[in-house]
């Protein structure tokens, strides 16, 4: 579907019910944009280090992989996961749960740096 750039003031509601009518996983990929573009405003404020653990904590799956993942899970779910596939669910879930534990640690870095425990920056 082309895309066209047009420029709109839009209230604050007026953005809000367009974003309703986004379908699940278009709704997914907005909402990573924004925590990125938050993130970033964010580390316009804090020092280096502090903004790249921001950059690395917020950052999100990607969109394809992401949607795979989900295909993989809802195939096991409703039992009709190929051996393939299988393989592939493993291989993926090991590389989001790497993803996820790079994200811990970047909480944790990011926590000592502000001299507050884990919890608290949670």
């Amino acid at each position: 579907m082309p895309t066209l750039q047009i420029q709109a003031q839009l209230s604050f509601n007026d953005l809000l019910r367009a974003v309703e009518q986004l379908k699940t996983s278009e709704l997914k990929k907005w909402v990573s944009q924004v925590i990125t573009i938050q993130a970033q405003r964010r580390a316009t404020q804090l020092s280096h280090h502090e903004s790249q653990r921001l950059l690395k904590i917020n950052q999100p799956i990607k969109h394809h992989i992401q949607t795979q993942y989900e295909a993989l899970i809802a195939k096991r779910q409703a039992e009709t996961l190929t051996p393939d596939e299988y393989q592939e669910l493993l291989l993926m879930t090991e590389q989001i749960e790497r993803l996820e534990a790079q994200r811990i640690e970047s909480l944790a870095e990011l926590a000592q740096i502000r001299q507050i425990s884990l919890t608290e920056l949670m």
